[in-house]
Formats: structure tokens, sequence, C-alpha cells
């Protein structure tokens, strides 16, 4: 886990509810039980802010960073990904994206893991379809300067077919079940009593969780293999979020210096 990712999961995960920001010393004490001296919080903070996903406010307990409109979207969506709280319906019509003109390299790289992390998958060099459309797109494409068509469609042909060609159903498959087998003994040993413990034990399990949204666009029930072992490790995670999260709810609120709510601009 990197120091920036760590940061992305805090705020989304818990100072997205209480605010939005944080003093930059709360920001060390959160990250600490994961192992980041306060420089490399500082850095991580400083190259996010620089990346538009943060900006400096002033606090009553001192100088602090909360998130961006953009940022918010961003974590918004990912959430809702993260705990499944989309609609589960699906009209039978894919959100299909068609770029104007291929990207030069180093863009159509940082574009594709944009565009999957946002749930869509390529049929090929310019054309990506997903199974809702995605209120973050526009900013994606606006970024990397990439113009596209967008519009719904039917598929004139199986939908389970065209799924498995824009996503490795296959090996996401494996990958789930291999999630569960190897996150089961290390978070069952963590009962809750140490605050800072269960705070650590489940930002790294949010941490492993959080990597499925490049890869999984969260589809349908009817367009999925019969067993699927996403379902599995969706239980298991919710399951131990849960059981974690008194704990990690009194090591956060013990982190933050005082309510957040009333930010202004410094």
């Amino acid at each position: 886990m990197r120091a920036r990712s760590a940061l992305f999961d805090v705020y989304g995960g818990h100072l997205r509810e209480r605010g939005g920001a944080a003093t930059i010393a709360a920001l060390v004490r959160l990250l600490e039980p994961l192992d980041f001296a306060a420089p490399a919080v500082r850095t991580a903070v400083s190259r996010t802010v620089r990346q538009g996903w943060l900006h400096p406010v002033r606090l009553a307990g001192g100088p602090g960073y909360a998130m961006t409109p953009r940022g918010e979207r961003r974590l918004d969506e990912a959430a809702a990904r993260i705990y499944r709280t989309l609609p589960s319906t699906w009209d039978g019509r894919w959100h299909v994206v068609v770029l104007e003109e291929m990207p030069a390299r180093d863009s159509r790289d940082h574009l594709t893991s944009s565009l999957q992390l946002l749930g869509y998958g390529a049929l090929g060099p310019v054309t990506w379809i997903a199974p809702r459309p995605s209120p973050e797109l526009p900013d994606v494409l606006a970024a990397e300067e990439v113009a596209a068509r967008t519009f719904h469609g039917s598929h004139d042909g199986k939908d389970t077919e065209l799924a498995a060609r824009a996503w490795d159903l296959d090996s996401l498959g494996e990958d789930y079940a291999q999630f569960v087998a190897t996150w089961e003994p290390a978070v069952s040993v963590v009962d809750g009593s140490a605050p800072p413990d269960a705070f650590a034990a489940s930002q790294r399990l949010l941490h492993a969780w959080r990597k499925f949204l490049f890869r999984d666009p969260g589809l349908p029930a009817e367009l999925l293999p019969d067993g699927w072992p996403g379902h599995a490790a969706a239980v298991f995670f919710d399951e131990h979020t849960r059981r974690l999260a008194p704990a990690v709810t009194r090591f956060v609120d013990e982190c933050l210096d005082r309510p957040i709510r009333d930010v202004s601009t410094a």
C-alpha cells in the first residue's frame, strides 16, 4: 500500500462522512498504524493537492486539507461500488464510449486505467462499454483532452458473451476466491480490542478489496457465471468490515482533533 492510496481510503472511508477535511496532524496520526511516517504522509498530501483531489483549508485545529468537488465525485462513486449501493437493475442496454481518435501512448495508458476504474471494459482500441454510465466520465475525458461519442445501445447477440469479451471473468472469479482464502486467516485474528490494530487491518482489507474496482464493473447478476465467487467475497468483506467498525470508529474519532464540518478555504 502506498501512502497516497491509504490517504484516499481514509478520506473516502472515514472523513467523507465527517465533513471531508482533517488537519495534517490528524492525517499523520491516522496513517501511523499503517507504518507511514509523517514525511511520507506530507508528501502524499502534497501530491494529491497538485493532482486536484484535495485543497488546503483552515480548520479549528490548524492547517488541514479538504476534498475538492472532483475528489468528492471520485470517492462517492468508488464508495458506491465498494459497498455495492448502486442500483442492481439493468435495462438491457450498454453505455458505449467511442473515442474519436487514439490518444498518445502516455495519455492512452492513463485513460485506460481511469476508464477501468469507472467500470468500463474495452471492446477494441477506441470502444468501451459499461452496464451503466459513470457520472465521472466527462471529467476523465477532459483530463486527458480526449473527445468521445457516448450513447446507450443494445447488443445484437448474447450479452453474456459480450461481457466475457470486455472483462476476463474467469480470472476475476479465481482472484475473488483467492482474496477470501488469503485474507480470512489474516483478518479473523483481529478482534477489535486494540483500535489502532483494528484500523490497520480494516484499511489493509479495504485496500485489497478496492483493487477489484479496476477489474469488476459491477455487472448485473444475469450477466455473471453461475456460482459467481464475487458474491461470497463481498459477503466476507462486508462481514469483517462491520465487525471491526466500532473499534475503527473509536480510533478515527480519537485521531481527529475536533468536529471538522465547518471549514473555510485558507
